[in-house]
């Protein structure tokens, strides 16, 4: 009995390895295709750029969930590896446009992971000997120091100009030059998930995992003979050396790099905030919060000046109704369906949808004349917003606005509540069903 029991265990346990494999084999082969088809879809030249800054953000804020994600720092200066690595790697793209060092373009990338690993090298050391708050607050530190040494070493960072570079050099391969942004797009395609597979294989490894207790229960991994510093110290490294990657990346994209914009504290808020957004618990999560901040960065800042006041709302949303991110948003209801339960949360999803949209119509309207009246007043009182224009003059404008925000409000709480009941409804039966079969 026994053995016929460990028999059938194994063919299970094989079977379910098996079918895990078929699905990471077609997860990753539909990336791929992702990469690949994007750019013949969506073919204008914006859509063209965006697809490049999402490319290389994916490492950038793959790099950085290392080491918040992974293994619980709360850095506040990743800017500064992803920064040196593109100051590396364009001053090596001058020399070897220069002949002075003979590396092809598709290599600077490397380049500048090395130079993003070499700084994580030294400023690691002393980053990684505290944990938590402190870790954070070092990160800070050592973020804004050398944000402001650049302004003291202008020969390599360039001053407030930055350095310049040009990335059609040496002999083509094949007709690519890496002129066209088309050229650019693939290589970036190329690297990105070459790096997003190595990451994620790096979350199976002994240190992977060991880096996983390390971030939850640091005690009991001191206490079986590992040194938790570095632990830290080996993913600090590593985490700045793919950070580096996608840094020479974007100065590949953009040929300059500027200290004002690459080694800010906000351009490391910036990384930490999407990545949060899209969900660091999750491996897949940071890939949805880079192409939330290219959206946020290049669409919303494009249709609206108070853009970051709206990324504010909605990073206080998620902090309390969300903080698995939109990852784990997803990843609930995928739960939900796989255990037939999602069609009775239809009807509740929608109604938040409708009344969520009748609330956000109203408090788009209220802030956008708001924002008129403040940086636009001399341009007139007409407000355009989504094809209509608002007139902050007259007093019907603000009325409805403030009417449509409010019942818009009162609505979506009222479908709340029902909807809160139908979730957790839904969960008691999950977890029943769950029992039941553990029982079986």
């Amino acid at each position: 009995m026994n053995a016929t029991s460990t028999t059938v265990n194994s063919t299970a346990h094989h079977r379910q390895k098996g079918s895990l494999n078929r699905g990471r084999v077609i997860v990753w082969s539909l990336f791929a295709i992702a990469l690949i088809v994007a750019p013949l879809i969506f073919k204008s030249s914006l859509a063209l750029t965006m697809l490049s800054q999402i490319g290389y953000l994916i490492i950038i804020c793959l790099s950085y969930n290392m080491l918040l994600g992974q293994g619980g720092m709360l850095s506040f200066g990743h800017a500064v590896y992803v920064g040196l690595g593109s100051f590396i790697a364009v001053h090596a793209m001058n020399l070897a446009g220069g002949d002075k060092l003979p590396i092809p373009l598709s290599l600077m990338p490397i380049i500048g992971g090395l130079g993003g690993a070499f700084f994580a090298v030294l400023f690691g050391y002393v980053t990684t000997k505290k944990s938590g708050t402190t870790f954070a607050m070092i990160t800070l530190g050592i973020g804004e120091l050398v944000a402001a040494m650049s302004l003291m070493f202008p020969g390599f960072f360039g001053g407030e100009g930055g350095v310049t570079t040009n990335r059609v050099y040496g002999q083509s391969f094949m007709g690519i030059t890496f002129g066209p942004q088309i050229q650019v797009y693939y290589l970036i395609a190329v690297y990105c998930f070459i790096c997003t597979a190595a990451m994620f294989a790096f979350t199976g490894t002994p240190l992977g995992r060991i880096l996983n207790a390390v971030r939850d229960n640091p005690e009991r991994v001191e206490f079986i003979g590992y040194n938790t510093q570095r632990v830290r110290y080996i993913a600090f490294i590593i985490a700045g050396f793919f950070g580096g990657i996608g840094g020479g990346l974007a100065a590949i994209n953009f040929e300059i790099v500027n200290a004002a914009d690459s080694l800010n504290a906000i351009r490391s808020g910036g990384y930490l905030l999407f990545t949060f957004l899209g969900g660091a618990t999750f491996f897949f999560g940071p890939i949805i919060g880079a192409v939330l901040l290219v959206f946020a960065s290049v669409l919303l800042s494009e249709l609206t000046k108070a853009w970051l006041l709206y990324l504010g709302l909605v990073f206080l949303l998620m902090v309390m109704f969300a903080p698995g991110g939109v990852a784990s948003l997803i990843m609930m209801n995928v739960r939900v369906a796989a255990f037939g339960k999602f069609k009775r949360l239809v009807l509740p999803y929608l109604g938040l949808i409708a009344t969520g949209l009748v609330a956000l119509v109203g408090a788009a309207m209220l802030i956008e004349m708001a924002y008129h009246m403040q940086l636009n007043a001399a341009l007139g009182p007409m407000v355009p917003l989504a094809g209509f224009e608002l007139d902050t003059s007259h007093a019907p404008a603000w009325i409805g606005a403030t009417a449509a925000l409010v019942i818009g409000l009162g609505l979506l709480e009222i479908v709340r509540r029902r909807f809160v009941k139908a979730w957790g409804s839904a969960q008691e039966e999950i977890e029943a069903d769950i029992k039941r079969r553990e029982r079986q």
